[in-house]
């Protein structure tokens, strides 16, 4: 394996060092977009319980907020659920830019070494083939050996570059439509609880 790296030269190093930031990304996003991490299951019938029985402090808030990215989601409404359902969706919806934003991260670096690269491996190609034109004007085609060494750079890193690529792009795809499909949660879990939420209120103004 190592004989197969130095033979690629030195553009091996930065696809290696590319490799493996991409390994570290995407073992950090399996570990930060755990669907039970970011939507805590009943979470919004919990808060419903407590706004039913007037349990429901700034304490606990802070608590909801701190717990998990929905919490925070829907803190911000509760901060505001005296106010009309347009204030309460507004703030929702300018907390969840900032949690899908969070959501996220990482993932442009993903999708730049997915793009990158390829671009080294052809990088290494050109080199490649430039040191065999140039053995073939300095000693001619009569030393298949330097020949081949030179073709050998150009495959490998053309390889290295495509075999780091290719799974950058896989994640890369699959991590974003993650973050979307766990932002839509998010947003319908947050709009059920402003829905019920105002639905008490208007309750409670019919009944005063």
């Amino acid at each position: 394996m190592w004989e197969i790296v130095t033979a690629g030269g030195w553009l091996m190093l930065p696809i290696i060092a590319c490799s493996v930031v991409a390994v570290a990304i995407v073992i950090e996003r399996f570990i930060s977009l755990r669907e039970r991490r970011i939507l805590p299951t009943n979470l919004v019938a919990d808060v419903w319980r407590m706004a039913s029985n007037r349990q429901l402090t700034d304490e606990k808030i802070r608590e909801i907020q701190q717990g998990s990215p929905l919490g925070r989601v829907i803190a911000a409404g509760l901060l505001n659920r005296s106010s009309e359902r347009n204030t309460m969706k507004a703030s929702i919806e300018e907390v969840g830019g900032h949690v899908a934003h969070e959501l996220g991260r990482y993932l442009n670096a993903l999708g730049t070494i997915a793009a990158v690269t390829p671009l080294l491996g052809l990088l290494g190609t050109v080199v490649g083939m430039i040191s065999v034109f140039t053995n073939i004007t300095t000693v001619g085609v009569g030393n298949p050996a330097q020949l081949a060494g030179g073709i050998s750079q150009a495959l490998i890193t053309t390889a290295g570059g495509l075999c780091v690529a290719i799974p950058a792009l896989m994640f890369h795809r699959y991590f974003r439509a993650r973050v979307d499909a766990l932002i839509v949660g998010m947003e319908k879990e947050s709009l059920k609880l402003v829905d019920v939420l105002q639905r008490r209120q208007s309750q409670a103004r019919v009944a005063g």
